[in-house]
């Protein structure tokens, strides 16, 4: 009886062994999931990429007409509902609202040449494949399906400038590849585009488009694992013959190789905004083998790298929320630039070997909140330095600073200006080269003190009268309060007095929008008064004051003078008791927009100018009330499924306000370099600083019932107030919160 006893003792112990051992063996890249976020309005991007990557490698499906969207869902190109692919292109947009990209369009095929993408539901009308769920797999760095009409296995990674295509034909009948560089999608049609073949397994072009981006180059080059044998050139329809190269409006061609003795082919594409030269030197230097395995690997490991700087300790379940979040806060901005250093300008001039790497893809308006102030935690300096520099660069080269870069365009999308809060956070952190502190100044200035979109009135320290704006003027001129702040800050730190001065008293602005008598932010024509009749609860989008929003959710915008906002509406009482009826109205919206989603109340989880809002209660002295809505907002608006993202994700913003405030953090006022404490959703995460130091949060006795703070303690010492800095954060060390089931309603206040 002992010895079965001590037998069944040991059992035990080996396999307690071997699950302590598979889980220490566990990776981050094991919890990421890409199908998170890629249903209903999530919009993010599926397939193969590195953080910041240039590339992004994946399916290409047939825009539906959903419903009043007309497509909307397939911003991304994907969608998790579609049971289609058309093929694989090699640039996508994660999580925007509006279609673009989708260059450079691959299509490994079987059976008669199809130049056209076929029909919602008709595959017969053209090239493209339907796939079962089961046959598609998605991981960081890593993407495959099998393409049943064809009968082709197709896997795929990517490197930061290449992607790699791995195709396997199971049948093997009039195999080909179809390249089709006049594919469009959304809002992008071709404007000009060649296609030359260099030797037989090497071709080079160019794709140019007009879009939401108006004016897009993408020069690109395509290596092949074997012979072409032959080559049938096509502009949109029609045949061409004789040459070996071919410009036109859509140029399309078929490769054929022979397939019968081995059945597989492997293609590296290297894209580049310069020049076709430069994307072949982005293959040789990124990817010179034929290995994809290895390649894969690679791949793989940038990720665990990456997602690795925070090691996040909960459930499997909150694993996988939190490191797919973290996974799409590295989507963008993506890198813009070639291996040599070369990239082109919003000038459309092309800029030689910079000593700094050129970025892209600025969703500012957004990603200003969260996204950026984590980079300037998980990242080195530089990375942050670098976006600065870019958009530096691109002040020179357009005359003001970027508003929603891309590609070398500038789209002009969304309100504000929301470069500077950016800029203002990292120059106030330290993390701009003082060589470049006097070309900050004057991109921020200049761009402050433009004409365009109200700002003449701004500079007049005046309201942007409905009358000259007909829509969105409470939303402008909040924004510009918000950016001015941070044009404050600066020209206090540099000692500027009178600029300081001056953008001090713009910062404030936001009061002269405050209607007394309804107790909002209002739209005023010219003579000063207030719109008439005022609907608080009208959300319908570009019919109000507000942009993406009504008068309930303007209402919080003022992240950088939350004191002075407790002001208008009648001090700290008043503003916690408003909040309390914010959001406990109902949830109802009239004409909303489909960005306006996740609601709580009226607070709108799904869209980026309340982000902040649940953290308000903190700032005014009731953070319970701020763990309360925080751990509402996580439950109920991140989960994992495939629409486990609540609104678009915004070039990973809403990505990045769940890894803030699921480790009980966040930046509510973006440049203030405090990070308010909200209600952590993990036993324990340390990040791993970029300076070789760890902050470590230890929730003690964490659960969904404890998500209120009882007390916390800094580096051992009692912390009673509600926020840390950012150096503290920065310096090391270990924030430990004790949490509980009741309220402790003294913390923090």
């Amino acid at each position: 009886m002992l010895r079965k006893l001590i037998k069944q003792t040991r059992f035990i112990l080996v396999a307690a062994a071997a699950i302590t051992t598979a889980q220490a063996q566990q990776k981050p890249t094991d919890f990421v999931d890409p199908f998170i976020g890629s249903a209903e309005h999530g919009h993010v991007f599926v397939g193969a990429n590195v953080p910041f990557g240039g590339v992004q490698l994946g399916p290409t499906q047939i825009a539906q007409t959903w419903d009043q969207f007309n497509g909307w869902d397939w911003c991304s190109g994907y969608n998790f509902k579609s049971l289609d692919i058309l093929g694989f292109t090699h640039t996508h947009l994660s999580g925007t609202g509006i279609g673009d990209l989708n260059d450079i369009m691959i299509v490994p095929a079987t059976g008669a040449l199809k130049l056209k993408p076929a029909e919602f539901d008709k595959m017969e009308t053209g090239y493209g494949s339907h796939f079962k769920k089961e046959n598609e797999v998605a991981k960081a760095g890593f993407y495959s399906v099998f393409l049943d009409d064809y009968k082709i296995k197709a896997n795929l990674t990517a490197s930061e400038r290449v992607g790699y295509h791995q195709y396997i034909y199971e049948n093997t009948d009039n195999a080909h590849i179809l390249v089709d560089l006049g594919f469009r999608m959304n809002w992008d049609k071709a404007t000009d585009t060649y296609l030359k073949q260099v030797d037989e397994t090497t071709f080079v072009g160019y794709r140019f488009s007009s879009g939401w981006a108006s004016d897009q180059k993408v020069y690109f080059a395509i290596k092949t694992s074997k012979p072409i044998k032959d080559v049938k050139y096509f502009d949109g329809d029609l045949p061409k013959t004789g040459y070996h190269a071919y410009r036109g409006l859509a140029i399309k061609a078929a490769l054929f190789f022979d397939a019968a003795k081995d059945n597989k082919i492997e293609l590296k594409v290297g894209i580049s905004p310069v020049s076709t030269e430069n994307a072949l030197n982005n293959i040789e230097k990124e990817i010179a083998d034929w290995n994809f395995e290895k390649a894969t690997a690679s791949a793989t490991e940038k990720w665990n790298s990456t997602l690795g700087k925070i090691e996040y300790d909960s459930s499997e379940e909150l694993k996988k929320i939190f490191y797919t979040a973290l996974y799409h806060s590295y989507f963008a901005p993506t890198i813009f630039d070639d291996h040599n250093g070369d990239y082109m300008g919003t000038d459309k001039q092309v800029y030689r070997n910079a000593d700094f790497v050129n970025y892209t893809i600025f969703s500012l308006w957004d990603t200003y909140r969260a996204l950026h102030p984590l980079m300037t935690i998980l990242e080195k300096p530089k990375r942050t330095s670098d976006f600065v520099k870019t958009m530096l660069s691109i002040y020179q080269q357009q005359g003001k600073l970027p508003v929603w870069h891309l590609w070398a365009n500038e789209t002009n999308t969304m309100v504000g200006l929301p470069a500077i809060p950016v800029i203002a956070d990292a120059f106030l952190k330290g993390l701009v080269d003082e060589k470049d502190h006097e070309l900050l100044w004057e991109a921020v200035k200049t761009t402050a003190m433009g004409d365009d979109y109200g700002l003449k009135f701004v500079r007049e320290l005046s309201f942007i009268p409905i009358d000259s704006m007909d829509n969105e003027s409470v939303a402008w001129g909040l924004e510009y309060a918000i950016a001015d702040y941070g044009v404050y800050r600066i020209a206090e730190k540099l000692g500027k007095t009178e600029d300081a001065e001056y953008f001090k008293k713009r910062s404030k602005l936001y009061e002269i929008y405050f209607d007394k008598d309804e107790r909002f932010f209002v739209g005023r024509w010219a003579n000063g008064d207030f719109r008439r009749p005022f609907d608080p609860f009208m959300a319908e989008h570009r019919k109000n004051d507000y942009c993406e929003g009504n008068g309930w959710q303007y209402l919080w915008l003022v992240p950088h003078d939350v004191e002075g906002l407790m002001g208008l509406l009648g001090g700290k009482q008043a503003f916690i008791d408003r909040l309390d009826e914010f959001i406990n109205l109902p949830e109802e919206l009239d004409n909303a927009s489909p960005d306006i989603s996740g609601l709580i109340g009226q607070y709108a989880q799904g869209n980026e100018p309340n982000h902040h809002v649940p953290y308000l209660f903190a700032m005014a002295g009731a953070h319970w009330k701020t763990a309360k809505l925080v751990h509402e907002a996580m439950i109920q608006n991140y989960t994992t499924a495939p629409n486990g993202l609540c609104g678009n994700d915004d070039a990973g913003q809403m990505s990045a306000w769940y890894v803030f405030s699921s480790m009980g953090l966040y930046p509510a006022n973006p440049m203030s370099g405090e990070y308010v404490l909200g209600s952590p959703r993990m036993k324990q995460a340390t990040i791993n600083l970029p300076n070789g130091k760890s902050f470590t949060i230890d929730a003690k006795n964490q659960s969904d019932k404890n998500i209120y703070i009882k007390s916390a303690k800094l580096n051992g010492k009692a912390l009673n107030r509600a926020h840390i800095t950012h150096e503290e954060l920065t310096s090391g060390g270990k924030l430990e919160l004790e949490m509980s089931a009741k309220p402790n309603k003294k913390f923090g206040n």
